[in-house]
């Protein structure tokens, strides 16, 4: 079963706690083929900025944690019980005024967990502002 657009934004706006939301994270495209993917977008907001202007690292967290949760949706064709085993993330450029794009590929999905990588840039670039991995228990 092929998750839609529709159904990737039902699933982060059923699913996440109402600071989640406050983000204001949007479902840009999810891939539910082989490589069981989602994209989602943090906007700027001055309100996520830590002091110096760039991006807090709390909210890059809660994003890519937020994009395993709709790509693991997308590899189950809907959403399923599950929580975060596991996050690493490294920081390796600030994020100033701009949108980040948060690419979460599940490089495994197995019947209770799945692993994940997840790069985040600033809109507009290709490099790389912050590179994550997840592991994932599903419970249902």
């Amino acid at each position: 079963m092929t998750l839609t657009l529709a159904a990737a934004e039902k699933v982060l706006a059923d699913n996440f706690a109402p600071w989640v939301l406050d983000l204001g994270l949007t479902v840009e495209s999810v891939e539910s083929a082989d490589g069981h993917e989602a994209v989602l977008r943090l906007p700027w907001s001055d309100r996520l900025a830590r002091e110096g202007g760039g991006l807090s690292g709390q909210a890059l967290m809660a994003a890519a944690d937020t994009a395993t949760v709709i790509a693991v949706a997308a590899a189950r064709g809907g959403f399923v019980p599950m929580t975060t085993v596991q996050q690493s993330i490294s920081f390796q450029r600030a994020v100033i005024g701009a949108d980040v794009l948060v690419r979460a590929r599940l490089t495994k999905a197995g019947k209770r967990m799945a692993f994940a990588d997840i790069t985040m840039t600033a809109e507009g670039t290709e490099e790389t502002a912050a590179h994550a991995t997840a592991v994932y228990a599903l419970l249902g």
